[in-house]
């Protein structure tokens, strides 16, 4: 593990190649796994107070669970996730046109209704955040739905946490995101 400030990382997101390929895979992330997208406490209440304005973005089935359930619930490890679809997709799932599974929280956002883009945890996939006392761990989280995107990163030789700029930098900063770009350096150098 590298330190970074407070936050632990995976050499992984310096070593693995990443980067979506939505032809591929279709936005399974949306709707694979046993429990919806982890959320915290400040999200959920930004999703609340903007629920008016993303509800036209999703579908009845959503819309519904939604209505019924609430926007998250609690996993068998007590975390929040987002509320799924009969246990199957997220709640805020949506499909464009060749049935890629989109989110319906950032088609509000790109649409302009809100300015809540989507939770922290969508926006990091595939690094997944966990919580250590007085700091976080930052892991590469390898699943068979993504071998696309790794063979796409491949290609175009993108690292993990270069793929992940934007949200990175949303969470921790650019002085921050700086200084990952510092220990790639380090590390590449020493592979030499």
């Amino acid at each position: 593990m590298i330190q970074v400030e407070n936050v632990l990382l995976s050499e992984d997101l310096f070593t693995a190649h990443f980067v979506c390929d939505l032809a591929a895979c279709k936005g399974a992330c949306c709707i694979e796994g046993d429990a919806g997208a982890p959320v915290e406490m400040e999200e959920i209440d930004t999703i609340e107070d903007n629920l008016e304005a993303i509800f036209p973005f999703l579908t009845p089935e959503g819309k519904k669970s939604i209505k019924e359930l609430g926007v998250f619930t609690v996993d068998t490890d007590g975390d929040y996730v987002t509320t799924l679809n009969n246990g199957k997709e997220c709640a805020f799932t949506t499909y464009d046109s060749n049935g890629t599974a989109k989110c319906g929280i950032e088609d509000a956002f790109r649409a302009g209704k809100t300015n809540f883009k989507k939770p922290a945890s969508c926006h990091l996939f595939p690094i997944r955040l966990q919580k250590l006392h007085d700091m976080e761990a930052l892991n590469y989280e390898q699943i068979d739905i993504c071998k696309p995107a790794c063979e796409c990163g491949s290609k175009l030789q993108v690292k993990v946490y270069q793929f992940l700029k934007e949200p990175l930098i949303n969470k921790y900063g650019e002085e921050w995101y700086a200084q990952l770009q510092e220990v790639d350096k380090l590390l590449t150098k020493s592979e030499i």
